[in-house]
């Protein structure tokens, strides 16, 4: 019997500080995560700075900031120490200014272990599509073991953000 993973608990407040950031940040990708103490829930938000037009994306440094995200230097680390603390990542976020909610190839690569093997962080992933008018929708992807791959485990409604 395949089973998907339960998706992180995401309380509505955190959602729309996410659609904020998605907003303030359009037309570029914002980026950023959720952390939380309990397993399976996330309490608190942290916004990052969208490095990508620096060209630091490892595997696409060409495109820009609309089309692509990087979380980097202090931020990425304070991203890595979580997972060792008391109040861990559980979910990156980013949004995507073409209004769809889904995991790109790039998205899927960058989240995927290099050796191909599980996700990149033990975190699920969050996506925010996001248009000039409004917040359209939001899509969560976790790593399923038994699809060897990232797969939408819940999908969020948008609104006028």
């Amino acid at each position: 019997m395949n089973k998907n993973p339960d998706p992180v608990a995401i309380p509505r407040e955190l959602l729309v500080r996410a659609f904020h950031e998605s907003r303030a940040a359009f037309p570029a990708e914002c980026c950023g995560w959720m952390a939380g103490a309990e397993e399976g829930a996330v309490n608190s938000i942290r916004p990052c700075a969208n490095q990508q037009d620096r060209g630091g994306h490892p595997i696409a440094a060409e495109r820009g900031s609309e089309t692509a995200y990087v979380i980097d230097g202090d931020e990425l680390l304070e991203l890595n120490r979580s997972f060792d603390g008391d109040i861990p990542a559980r979910i990156i976020y980013h949004s995507h200014p073409n209004g769809m909610a889904y995991l790109s190839e790039t998205d899927r690569s960058v989240a995927t272990s290099p050796w191909g093997d599980g996700p990149a962080y033990p975190v699920q992933q969050l996506v925010v599509g996001i248009d000039h008018e409004r917040v359209v929708e939001a899509a969560l992807f976790a790593w399923s073991d038994d699809a060897g791959e990232f797969v939408e485990i819940a999908r969020f409604e948008g609104g006028n953000v």
